[in-house]
């Protein structure tokens, strides 16, 4: 969380702009900020503010920003103005572990919308992840400009029920998903393996609980066939997504949740359709771990797919440009 803290430091005075690397920076990370089209990351404060949407949706902003929202039409009181990450966690994440990825993009100058679900959700879909996916939705319908999403692991299933939810109600939200800049996805699961990611969230460290639990879930998976069904149709959302936004996919061969071939697979099935698409896999790290087993490949990943594609790391790297122009001028 504190790497890029720790590594740069900028600050915006009097309408001007400097910023300092520290020697400590990796080589990776210097040849990321000091290219010619590098950016600008602004301190933050350690203390970000985050306010409940709803039980499974939270506001994060380094601005303390009290507002209120109708449950309705999810529309905040108050106008929120930075660009927002959509950020889909992972089942049963904590909110420190999610919060290391956050900061990532607070420093970044977005404000964060983390989303989360619980096994019970999961399983009970209509519900469940379907409710917590409509709120999404309409949320995005009603506040903010421009969105990345970056998902985790059955984060990507939540997603998959909003694409759904935004698929029935095309005239209305339509407009949403076209308004997202870019995608990210981090081990990301496929819904119909819930047989193996469950478990696998539940008990990673019990192989006798997991079996027993993967056994228990395919009986009801084949009773509750509509559920089945259910996420059958989500699956197939997330395949022929309507959001066309450049993506980028992170993900491990030795992950039994994201596995690769259901990722490689989206990953060739939305090159075909014309997304642009980045691929990172590597060799050998956990579930949803990979930032911190690689923290600084991962960063410079994340910050290059979004100054490449995203309206506000684009417009932040034009400003250091003609600010580094002007002082060469002065000099």
């Amino acid at each position: 969380m504190g790497e890029m803290r720790r590594v740069i430091t900028a600050a915006a005075y009097c309408g001007r702009t400097s910023f300092t690397l520290s020697k400590q920076m990796s080589p990776t990370l210097k040849r990321t900020f000091l290219n010619p089209t590098s950016i600008a990351v602004w301190e933050v404060a350690r203390g970000a503010h985050t306010q409940n949407i709803t039980a499974n949706i939270k506001h994060i902003s380094n601005d303390r920003l009290n507002f209120t929202v109708d449950p309705e039409t999810m529309k905040c009181s108050k106008r929120l103005d930075k660009p927002m990450c959509i950020m889909l966690s992972w089942l049963l994440s904590k909110p420190k572990h999610v919060m290391k990825y956050a900061s990532l993009y607070l420093d970044l100058g977005y404000d964060v919308i983390t989303v989360s679900c619980t096994p019970g959700q999961l399983m009970r879909p209509m519900n469940g992840v379907k409710v917590v996916a409509r709120d999404l939705i309409r949320f995005m319908s009603q506040n903010g400009d421009k969105f990345v999403v970056h998902g985790f692991s059955v984060g990507g299933y939540v997603w998959s029920e909003g694409l759904v939810y935004a698929v029935d109600n095309k005239e209305l939200y339509k407009p949403v998903l076209d308004r997202v800049e870019a995608q990210v996805w981090d081990s990301v699961a496929d819904i119909t393996a819930v047989t193996v990611g469950v478990p696998h969230a539940i008990a990673p460290n019990n192989k006798l609980l997991r079996n027993s639990m993967r056994s228990f879930l395919e009986f009801y998976l084949r009773v509750f066939s509509s559920v089945t069904a259910q996420y059958k149709r989500a699956s197939d959302t997330y395949y022929s997504t309507p959001c066309r936004a450049p993506a980028l996919f992170l993900l491990s061969s030795s992950d039994p949740v994201g596995a690769e071939t259901n990722i490689q697979n989206a990953h060739d099935t939305w090159v075909q359709m014309g997304i642009k698409c980045t691929w990172k896999c590597w060799k050998s790290s956990p579930h949803v771990l990979h930032y911190m087993h690689h923290p600084e490949e991962y960063t410079e990943l994340l910050v290059r797919h979004l100054r490449d594609n995203t309206t506000a790391l684009r417009d932040r790297t034009h400003e250091i440009e003609r600010e580094q122009a002007r002082s060469r001028a002065n000099a």
